[in-house]
């Protein structure tokens, strides 16, 4: 009885609990201060297909989700924005699934109004691509696009590299052969105002898994990564660093096709977030385009909330961001 009586005294001393996990520490938070490292800083001249990157600087866009998905739902989500900002998009990012309709009214509209469209296409099963079950589809899109006239960005099902699309995608010699299939239709229905973008996530950059998805240099014409301060709160730069590592390595302009900072951080520190973004950008020439994902999907948590509009902090330092000559070329 006296060895236990000491033996709980000695734990209680000691500040356990019996039956309760200990919360783990908090996160650091990370240093947004510091100079960016310049790691994507390849002059070029870059092969980027139809649409040429600018010489200096980077151009903005977005996507921002509409209150409808309507032809007058996208146009007044944009235009919103666009009032708030002060300036118009030089990029509009629109989802589409395999066989929704490219080149909608409201697609016409945002090139009549000086955007580019970038196209993110959410193809369907690799294998299926391969057997040709798809070409009637693929070869109606092809059409669409090639009436659009101008030049457009078509990122093939990007974030391909995601684990949750593995029954679809198979592996990354079955993306690559399904890459190549469809620019080959493509091809032949003389839609030649694409440029081709391959754009996975930052995540694949870090597990090592993306760079097996890359169907090469004489496929691809922009290089890409979505990147975003969600469930990990670190700097852009960090976040980015074995993608652009690896994309320094390869002659192509750099879009940051998706990029946020979640809510979950506070008015203060997206903000932090948003500035050193800023600075990154810049001290990686290579990266010739953003576009900043303004949206807050249903159903997510604060983890995954990215609408930087309400939030008056954040949203300044964003529209500080592109109004900076830099991201006007």
């Amino acid at each position: 009885m006296r060895r236990a009586a000491v033996l709980v005294l000695v734990l209680l001393l000691a500040g356990c609990t019996i039956g309760k996990k200990e919360k783990p520490a908090p996160s650091p938070s990370p240093d947004l201060t510091a100079a960016p490292s310049a790691i994507a800083v390849n002059p070029g001249p870059y092969a980027s297909g139809p649409f040429p990157a600018p010489a200096k600087g980077a151009l903005v866009g977005a996507w921002i989700k509409p209150d409808e998905l309507t032809h007058v739902g996208r146009l007044a989500a944009v235009e919103s924005l666009q009032a708030d900002l002060g300036r118009r998009l030089s990029i509009v990012n629109t989802y589409r699934r395999f066989e929704q309709k490219i080149g909608t009214p409201a697609d016409k509209e945002f090139q009549a109004q000086g955007a580019t469209l970038m196209i993110s296409w959410a193809t369907g099963d690799n294998r299926s691509i391969l057997d040709g079950e798809h070409d009637k589809l693929i070869r109606k899109q092809a059409r669409a696009i090639r009436k659009l006239h101008q030049p457009v960005l078509l990122r093939m099902r990007w974030e391909m590299d995601r684990p949750n699309l593995r029954p679809t995608m198979w592996s990354g010699a079955d993306y690559i052969a399904a890459w190549k299939y469809v620019r080959e239709i493509f091809r032949q229905e003389r839609a030649e105002n694409v440029s081709w973008v391959w754009c996975p996530t930052a995540e694949g950059f870090m597990r090592g898994d993306a760079p097996d998805f890359y169907p090469g240099d004489d496929q691809v014409d922009w290089t890409c990564v979505d990147v975003y301060a969600g469930e990990k709160f670190q700097p852009i730069g960090a976040l980015m660093d074995p993608f652009l590592r690896w994309a320094a390595q390869h002659p192509k302009p750099i879009v940051v096709g998706e990029f946020g900072v979640a809510k979950a951080w506070g008015s203060a520190g997206r903000a932090a977030w948003l500035r050193d973004a800023a600075r990154t950008f810049k001290a990686n020439p290579q990266i010739k385009a953003i576009a900043y994902f303004e949206s807050d999907p249903d159903g997510n948590g604060p983890t995954k909330q990215f609408q930087l509009t309400g939030d008056r902090a954040a949203f300044q330092a964003f529209h500080r961001m592109v109004r900076d000559p830099y991201f006007n070329p």
